[in-house]
């Protein structure tokens, strides 16, 4: 098996560790009972088995697609580790999501089957309906603890009678779709080989000092980079243990770290700010933890820091580097609060508007180099063209400096997603949903600061004749559930205003930060039509 592959998790050491791969936290109860453990052995058994029912059921062949839409659970992972190991593509979805933007990502990328939890087919999910109407299968995945295993129940007679024994993906073929919003259109799909992939998880592991006696206490969700990369794989690549919580939750928390025993946690600032209204023990096991996917305040840093008596670690990450790109290193070597830290892995250049380097602290667009960063969006030209510079440069489209000891301190996005707590939101797509809402004439989203997710999503509309009758509350209230209806409850506007007009530009093209500024000027204004 090649050792820069995700099958590599499972090499002949990794199946003789006695610690376990997973603990698995009870989704009914966590905060009380004990997690379950499943060794790498075991878990190595299970990805084996599901492969197997997968390939009796659907019969994939190489470069496949198959999509996942589970919360955090064991299924999800063996799913993931079974999928991507047996030389096909993973699309993971969020469960949150509504039937529009399951019918986007299903669209995108074309999946012969779609996998759910157990029950999702008898419940009428949304998502289950969508891949029919598609023509693609859908399997019910169940992990039963007492075997150790997963069983799958698809809607199709078996398709081959072939064995799986052995996992064998190639270095260069794609695991993982991912999607990352841009501005300029619906998300774009980011495709990441093994080789991607490995090289960030050995990246992790180098960065933090990580060893088979750690243990990382995973809250951020698994269909997401960050948790299934920078917090899981990462795990798994160090032969440590990765404790698996069902959900974030403030109230579990705790009892889960001192359950597990956990070394280590990676999540957004908004729940390092959430962990801070909680009591934290006198004692703990942590002895780091990681901050990435939003910008973390130097005084929430130092924060934290006083509260848990461990360093907090700020880094930077995209989807498009298969996750991290920088880090500030644990001690004894300098963190530096404001700053994302040290290029781990990768090489990292400020450039300017014309792709040339700038002098040693002065202000560029951050671009990197690095085995693990994507060869260019998929099916997708113009993305590329803009996205590289030679050599090839990947554009991360945010502003940047580097200090003399080669810290880099980010000044700003170039681009305008808003980042609501590490959930990248483009703005056209919550544009787009508000005015397909009747009443409306006029839509633009922007990022709103908000002390505990960073940024929120801010709208401004524009009613038509037809709907100023109705009172800028009643208005508010109803676009706010049209959204609730068509988008992820992360995307769904926090702040709303009514205005009479919008501001453009000279052209009559809208500015975003024109149109929020404009919102701003209204926030402590009586009369703002603000919910």
């Amino acid at each position: 098996m090649a050792s820069n592959t995700l099958a590599n998790i499972f090499n002949s050491r990794s199946l003789q560790r006695k610690n376990p791969a997973l603990l698995i936290f009870p989704p009914e109860d966590p905060t009380t009972q004990s997690p379950t453990p499943v060794s790498y052995s075991e878990l190595h058994k299970a990805v084996l088995h599901l492969a197997l029912l997968l390939k009796q059921a659907l019969n994939p062949q190489p470069g496949d697609t198959i999509a996942t839409i589970f919360p955090n659970s064991p299924e999800c992972i063996i799913s993931f580790l079974t999928v991507t190991c047996s030389r096909l593509l993973c699309a993971p979805l969020n469960p949150a999501y509504g039937k529009s933007e399951v019918s986007f990502y299903l669209d995108d990328t074309k999946p012969l089957a779609l996998l759910v939890p157990k029950g999702w087919v008898g419940q009428g999910k949304e998502a289950v309906h969508v891949a029919w109407e598609r023509g693609c299968l859908v399997g019910e995945v169940e992990w039963v603890t007492a075997e150790r295993s997963c069983q799958v129940q698809c809607t199709t007679q078996a398709r081959s009678s072939e064995v799986v024994e052995s996992l064998n993906p190639k270095t260069d073929e794609v695991a993982l779709i991912l999607h990352t919003s841009g501005t300029t259109g619906r998300p774009k799909a980011v495709p990441l080989t093994h080789a991607n992939i490995s090289r960030t998880m050995g990246n992790i592991v180098r960065t933090y000092n990580l060893s088979q006696s750690d243990i990382s206490l995973v809250v951020m969700p698994l269909f997401h980079v960050h948790g299934l990369i920078g917090a899981l794989l990462s795990t798994l690549a160090s032969g440590g243990t990765a404790a698996i919580a069902p959900r974030f939750s403030a109230h579990a928390f705790w009892p889960q770290a001192l359950h597990s025993h956990a070394t280590w946690y990676s999540a957004v600032p908004t729940i390092h700010s959430i962990l801070l209204t909680t009591s934290a023990p006198t004692s703990h096991s942590l002895r780091f933890i990681r901050s990435c996917s939003s910008s973390l305040a130097p005084a929430t840093l130092a924060k934290v820091e006083a509260a848990f008596r461990v360093p907090v670690l700020e880094a930077y990450a995209m989807t498009e580097a298969a996750h991290q790109m920088t880090s500030n290193p644990p001690p004894p070597a300098a963190h530096k609060s404001g700053s994302v830290g040290l290029p781990q892995g990768v090489d990292l250049r400020i450039l300017d508007a014309q792709g040339k380097e700038v002098p040693q602290g002065q202000e560029g667009e951050v671009c990197i180099q690095g085995v693990n960063v994507t060869s260019g969006y998929r099916d997708n030209p113009k993305a590329n063209a803009s996205s590289f510079w030679p050599g090839p440069w990947f554009r991360t489209g945010d502003r940047g400096k580097v200090d003399p000891q080669g810290y880099l301190f980010l000044t700003g996005r170039i681009k305008e997603l808003i980042n609501r707590g590490g959930e990248k939101i483009g703005p056209l797509e919550v544009d787009s949903c508000v005015l397909e809402c009747p009443g409306v004439s006029e839509a633009v989203s922007f990022g709103f600061p908000d002390e505990l997710y960073g940024e929120v999503v801010g709208l401004a509309v524009v009613l038509a004749d037809s709907a100023k009758s109705e009172g800028p509350e009643a208005v508010t209230r109803r676009i706010r559930q049209w959204c609730k209806d068509h988008l992820a409850p992360f995307k769904v506007p926090s702040k709303i205003w009514v205005l009479d007009h919008i501001e453009k530009g000279a052209t009559g093209k809208v500015q975003r930060p024109k149109v929020r500024d404009q919102c701003f000027k209204l926030v402590k204004s009586p009369r703002s039509s603000k919910l």
